[in-house]
């Protein structure tokens, strides 16, 4: 691997003590409990990083070690073998990591790994806020129980750019002077990339749906403006869930679908009281048809999207017939 990840301006401890490098790790990536030969030297190395939400920990305990927890629960560990070798057991069964290889931790999962003398591995510790925030933002189902990640072992050949962002995110962590607005995009992104590159149980609806939904969706509010319109109809013409369906708005429209819907029905009433050939007995009953009740409110909403009141526009009609 050519990507650089963590050099000795991280460095945090140089041929040390595996036990004093497990304390640090406890303190700062993940709770754990190492497991030594009695005869081992110290030659230990870790570099360690923080980064806005992330924690950045590249590390070598330079004999075998075997590393157990009962779960992480608060992060995910993102853990790319860099040399030698580590044995996972996972569900009674032994996995085989060799380097080039990726594996994901989920909160939950009982750790037991054992690394070879030569093993040297870069982990990133990703909190379960950082993950489920994103995905309420983007309006993806998450299940009850929260996000899982439903593979654990990838190559890295076959998470395409990922590696990179992780070089570059290294990178800016080195710089002599940290920018936090910086690192937060750069954790956003990393969490982005990890739902979407990685198999989750995460329902991301939202990003597959067809622009064909939303035209579709345009055009049955444009037919029915003078209907009652909620979002299930909706959702169901758009093929999609409701929570889909506000994040189509939101990506598309940027609105809500209600403040679409008052939109379009107020651009509906503007372009008929502008139209000689439209019979207008009064601004009342035209907005009461497109389901203005409160005229007060709607003639406020409609100031605040064209300039000028219902009746002005009426006015200047009539004046310029």
């Amino acid at each position: 691997m050519h990507t650089p990840l963590l050099g000795q301006r991280s460095e945090v401890f140089n041929q040390a003590d595996p036990h004093a490098v497990s304390l640090y790790v406890n303190q700062h990536v993940g709770s754990h409990c190492i497991e030594l030969p009695r005869a081992s030297r110290p030659q230990a190395h870790l570099s360690h990083r923080a980064f806005a939400e992330l924690d950045l920990c590249r590390i070598t305990y330079g004999a075998p070690v075997r590393v157990v927890s009962p779960a992480l629960e608060l992060c995910f560990h993102l853990q790319v073998l860099l040399h030698g070798h580590c044995l996972w057991r996972h569900a009674r069964q032994e996995h085989a990591l060799a380097p080039g290889e990726l594996l994901m931790i989920n909160p939950d999962d009982p750790v037991d790994l054992t690394y070879s003398a030569d093993c040297e591995k870069f982990i990133v510790k990703v909190p379960v806020r950082l993950l489920a925030s994103l995905c309420s933002q983007q309006r993806w189902g998450v299940p009850e129980g929260g996000v899982r990640f439903v593979q654990h072992r990838y190559r890295l050949d076959d998470v395409h750019g990922l590696v990179s962002l992780l070089g570059m995110v290294c990178q800016e962590a080195e710089e002599a002077e940290a920018q936090p607005l910086v690192q937060s995009h750069y954790t956003q992104i990393v969490a982005s990339k990890l739902l979407c590159l990685l198999k989750t149980n995460v329902r991301r609806e939202g990003a597959q749906a067809s622009p064909l939904n939303f035209e579709r969706v345009l055009a049955y509010i444009d037919r029915h403006l003078q209907q009652e319109l909620d979002t299930d109809t909706l959702a169901r013409v758009a093929q999609v869930s409701p929570r889909t369906l506000y994040g189509l708005f939101e990506r598309n429209a940027h609105t809500s679908p209600i403040d679409y819907i008052r939109q379009r029905r107020l651009a509906r009433v503007h372009a008929c009281l502008n139209d000689p050939g439209c019979t207008v007995r009064s601004v009342s009953e035209l907005a009461m048809d497109y389901g203005f009740m409160h005229l007060g409110r709607f003639s406020e909403q409609y100031r605040k999207q064209f300039g000028e009141l219902p009746s002005q526009t009426l006015r200047q009609r009539r004046k310029n017939p």
